[in-house]
């Protein structure tokens, strides 16, 4: 039933905090989750939001692997309609012979913002066509030869990296294209999970080994999880909290960096804590969250986790992270 975990970090920042600060506790982070035995660690790109500093994510993974031995880094990921793919290829080459195979790029079709900062980020096409054309442009400035397939531009710098791609999605369209271009499939459940179950299905089903881009022999899910693990379930509720209420100022357009937990019934008030788009999650003492994750597993057939945990106090999520390991591993 055990299988690998890995987190996701959106380098949160906290009310009274600043980005740098936020970016210090996330690389204090990624120091622990080396030692604890957690698989991989992406960074999540993210634009225009007050709570948030993972914008760079190449500029956060480069700090992560320099100070870590172990765990995998890399993104989770990449927002390909923001940015030029050869760009792409020529930044994450530069990690790879820096950092060596600890380096995972994951891509998306979504820009991860709004639609005005996506239109002032904007390089490419998110286009299902496109979008796999740029796919397979990378393979080939990651292969030996460091030759787009395309076009005839070579990128020196990542030749022969070989970085393993990865398709980020939440529904089934994404589902399909990460199993037709025969790509390990990371499903975004932790925030959108209407069609977890049935994007899992449409992977599977639609994934083959026959195209140009396939780059594994058999179906490969990672799926998203919220997490918060504390001493009790009492605490860990209360924890989760600043997760809800994140998601009640996305809902309601107010902006604010990440607040302090609250009591849960507190949130009544404001539509309730019990939101719709956190409801994948795992929220407890570790027995409990070792139960709901292995629930997890088992519903979906996850090959991997990868688990977002937000917390107001950068202490309680690490502590979060050494419970987690101490009853997964």
């Amino acid at each position: 039933m055990s299988v690998p975990l890995s987190i996701l970090d959106l380098a949160s920042i906290s009310e009274g905090s600043t980005a740098r600060e936020a970016i210090a506790a996330s690389m204090e982070s990624a120091r622990l989750a080396d030692t604890l035995g957690f698989h991989r660690l992406w960074f999540a790109e993210h634009h225009n939001t007050p709570n948030l500093a993972s914008s760079a994510t190449a500029l956060l993974i480069s700090q992560a692997a320099s100070l870590t031995k172990q765990i995998r880094i890399g993104a989770g990921g990449v927002m390909l309609p923001n940015h030029a793919p050869l760009m792409v290829a020529e930044q994450y080459g530069t990690l790879a012979n820096m950092h060596g195979a600890r380096i995972d790029l994951g891509l998306g079709r979504a820009p991860g913002t709004d639609m005005m900062t996506a239109q002032a980020l904007s390089r490419s096409s998110s286009e299902p066509q496109a979008f796999a054309n740029s796919i397979y442009d990378l393979q080939g400035w990651f292969s030996d030869t460091g030759t787009a397939h395309s076009i005839s531009i070579e990128s020196a710098v990542s030749a022969g990296t070989e970085v393993p791609i990865w398709v980020l999605g939440s529904t089934v369209n994404g589902a399909s294209i990460a199993g037709q271009l025969g790509l390990p499939f990371s499903v975004a459940s932790h925030f959108a999970p209407d069609q977890l179950d049935a994007a899992i299905q449409v992977y599977r089903d639609s994934f083959t080994t026959e195209s140009p881009t396939a780059q594994i022999d058999k179906p490969y899910v990672m799926a998203g999880i919220n997490v918060m693990v504390a001493d009790t379930d009492e605490e860990a509720r209360r924890e989760f909290t600043v997760i809800e209420q994140m998601f009640l100022d996305l809902h309601s357009g107010q902006r604010r960096k990440i607040q302090p937990p609250v009591d849960p019934e507190s949130l009544a008030g404001r539509g309730g804590g019990d939101q719709p788009m956190l409801r994948i999650k795992a929220v407890g003492a570790p027995q409990t969250v070792k139960t709901q994750l292995e629930a997890f597993v088992e519903r979906t057939g996850a090959d991997e986790l990868i688990t977002t945990t937000y917390a107001y106090d950068p202490a309680v999520r690490d502590h979060s992270l050494q419970l987690l390991a101490d009853c997964w591993f």
